[in-house]
């Protein structure tokens, strides 16, 4: 163990439909773990990795990563750096009491632009899949339209109006053809744009998501080797304390469900 306590010198990455296998980066200095569930940085703060990056969690079969084990584990001196989907969430509630927060979504929600939870929700496949994507995140919507009206593929009403309709589409029913089948059945774009607009898109569709999860990972591996002293621990509660019961007493993987 290091002067800084440090025990494993990689950096945990919490990551799945955002950064699936196929896109992270080679090498050693990352150990990947599923989307984040409760109790997961309670596991993070007894292995006292060099840093913890937390991209995805899982929030509907699943407890949701919880506040409290994110600020127990800064408090015992891990760095955690939050980006892209849960990630950015969590960074944004929580970067006043020493989380860092990462790319143009984080920056939205904590600046209040963005509020709802579902701009970052999608359904996906399980890790026998690699996590991929079965729907588009809202977030990946509007900045895809931006990049459509940048490049005039669609003009200014259209895309305003597409990504406002977008918005009020179920996350686990939002995808790109379910989207342009509305825009040309409620008229919100005329037959040629919406042609110009499908033939654009496999290659012109903008990932913010991955994006962002790989500026946290850059983030993360510049971070010094030798982290400063923990800063004091934040006082445990009831809930952690019932939280770190439950891990020790071992918990289903979620990664297999």
């Amino acid at each position: 163990m290091s002067a800084s306590g440090m025990s494993d010198p990689r950096i945990w990455v919490f990551a799945g439909p955002s950064l699936p296998p196929a896109a992270r980066p080679a090498g050693e200095a990352f150990a990947w773990r599923p989307p984040a569930v409760a109790g997961d940085a309670v596991e993070a703060a007894a292995a006292r990795p060099r840093a913890v990056v937390l991209v995805d969690g899982l929030f509907d079969a699943w407890p949701a990563i919880r506040h409290k084990e994110l600020l127990d584990l800064i408090g015992a001196g891990v760095p955690v750096i939050g980006a892209a989907s849960m990630g950015a969430l969590r960074a944004a509630e929580l970067h006043m009491f020493g989380m860092a927060g990462v790319g143009a979504i984080f920056a939205a929600y904590a600046s209040g632009r963005l509020v709802a939870d579902d701009e970052v929700a999608l359904l996906h496949g399980p890790a026998e899949m690699g996590w991929a994507p079965l729907t588009v995140p809202q977030v990946n919507v509007r900045a895809t339209l931006a990049a459509a009206l940048r490049r005039r593929i669609l003009p200014p009403g259209a895309a305003r109006a597409l990504r406002d309709r977008s918005a009020r589409v179920f996350f686990q029913d939002r995808t790109w053809p379910a989207l342009l089948a509305l825009a040309a059945d409620e008229a919100i774009a005329t037959p040629a744009e919406i042609g110009r607009l499908s033939a654009w898109l496999p290659a012109g569709a903008v990932d913010l998501k991955r994006a962002d999860a790989l500026a946290a990972l850059a983030r993360a591996a510049a971070l010094p080797a030798d982290a400063p002293a923990p800063p004091p621990r934040i006082a445990a509660t009831a809930f952690s304390a019932a939280l770190a019961r439950q891990v020790r007493a071992g918990r289903p993987d979620p990664a297999s469900a």
